[in-house]
C-alpha cells in the first residue's frame, strides 16, 4: 500500500499541535453520545462502541438497541441510559427524542439488516440537529452506499473497512488507500477514516502508521468508531476526531503487544487502553 507525498503522518507532535478542546468542568461540557445499533446475535458491538466513547472522554452515553438486548446491556453498561426499540417499523418517541437532543449519534455497530438500518437512519438523522456530529459504521455504511441522501450535510465521519469502502465507492479501493479515502470524502462530503488513512472533504489527507496486524480482530472497528464519537462529543472537529481516534486505536493495540502478542489481544482490551493512550500524547 504505497504512501503519497501529500499525506501527513500522524505523530504525537502533530496531535499536540492540534489539541483537543478543553473538557470543561462537567459531563455536559463533554457531550452526549447516542449509539444506535445491536441485534439479537450481535449486542456486544454497541457495548464496545459505547464504552470506547466514554474512554475517549464523552460526558454522557446513551444506547438505543433492540428490545431483547436492552436489559442485558443496561446491566453490562451501568454508566449508560439504555432504550429499546422493536425490530422493524417506527422508532418509539423516546429514541427520536434522544436523537434530537444528542451531541453525537453513532449508527451501525451490531446492526445486521440493511432495510432496517436504512429506516433507522431516516428517522434518526431526520430529527437530529444540523450541528449534531454523526458517525456511520458497519451496516449504516452499506445503507449509505445504496442511498447517499441518507446522510445530511453535517459534522460526519465515515469509518469503513476495506469491504465497506468498496461498497461506498462502487469499486475495489485498490492499494491507493489515500486516493480511495479522498474519493469517498469528496463523494459523501464527510471525513473518512479508512485503514489508517483519514481524508477531509477539503482535500487534506493524513496517515496513521502505528497500526499492526492485531487490530484486525472482531469488534476492533466498533472500538474505533466509538473513539471517534467520544472525541466529537468533546467538541473536536470531524477530521481532528478521526485523526486522534486513529492514533488512539492503533497505539492502544501497540501497548497490548508485550502482554498479548501481535494478534492475541481482544477488542475489549483495546477499550481499556484508550484513556491512557490519549493521556500520554
Amino acid at each position: 500500500m504505497p504512501n503519497r507525498p501529500d499525506e501527513r503522518v500522524i505523530t504525537p507532535q502533530v496531535l499536540r499541535d492540534w489539541p483537543l478542546p478543553d473538557p470543561g468542568d462537567s459531563k455536559l461540557s463533554r457531550g452526549t453520545v447516542l449509539v444506535i445499533g445491536g441485534s439479537r446475535f450481535n449486542p456486544g458491538a454497541v457495548l464496545l462502541a459505547g464504552e470506547a466513547a466514554l474512554r475517549a472522554g464523552a460526558g454522557r452515553l446513551q444506547l438505543a438497541v433492540t428490545d431483547e438486548t436492552a436489559i442485558p446491556l443496561s446491566i453490562a453498561v451501568p454508566e449508560a441510559k439504555v432504550v429499546g426499540f422493536p425490530s422493524g417499523g417506527s422508532l418509539p418517541g423516546q429514541v427520536t427524542e434522544l436523537a434530537a437532543d444528542a451531541d453525537v449519534i453513532l449508527i451501525g455497530p451490531g446492526l445486521d439488516d440493511i432495510g432496517e438500518t436504512t429506516e433507522l437512519m431516516r428517522q434518526v438523522l431526520g430529527v437530529a440537529d444540523a450541528d449534531t456530529g454523526v458517525v456511520l459504521d458497519a451496516y449504516a455504511l452499506g445503507a449509505l452506499s445504496k442511498d447517499p441522501g441518507l446522510l445530511p450535510r453535517t459534522r460526519a465521519v465515515l469509518t469503513p473497512n476495506i469491504t465497506e469502502a468498496g461498497h461506498l465507492l462502487g469499486r475495489e479501493p485498490g492499494d491507493d488507500l489515500a486516493g480511495a479515502s479522498r474519493a469517498l470524502a469528496d463523494r459523501y462530503r464527510a471525513v473518512v477514516s479508512l485503514y489508517g488513512r483519514i481524508a477531509d472533504p477539503d482535500g487534506r489527507v493524513w496517515r496513521e502508521e502505528s497500526g499492526d496486524a492485531g487490530l484486525g480482530t472482531s469488534g476492533s472497528g466498533d472500538v474505533r468508531a466509538g473513539i471517534v464519537a467520544g472525541l466529537l462529543g468533546r467538541g473536536a472537529e470531524p477530521a481532528q476526531a478521526a485523526c486522534w481516534a486513529a492514533y488512539a486505536h492503533a497505539v492502544s493495540g501497540q501497548r497490548l503487544i508485550p502482554r498479548r502478542g501481535r494478534t492475541g489481544f481482544l477488542a475489549r482490551e483495546l477499550v481499556d487502553q484508550v484513556a491512557d493512550t490519549l493521556a500520554t500524547v
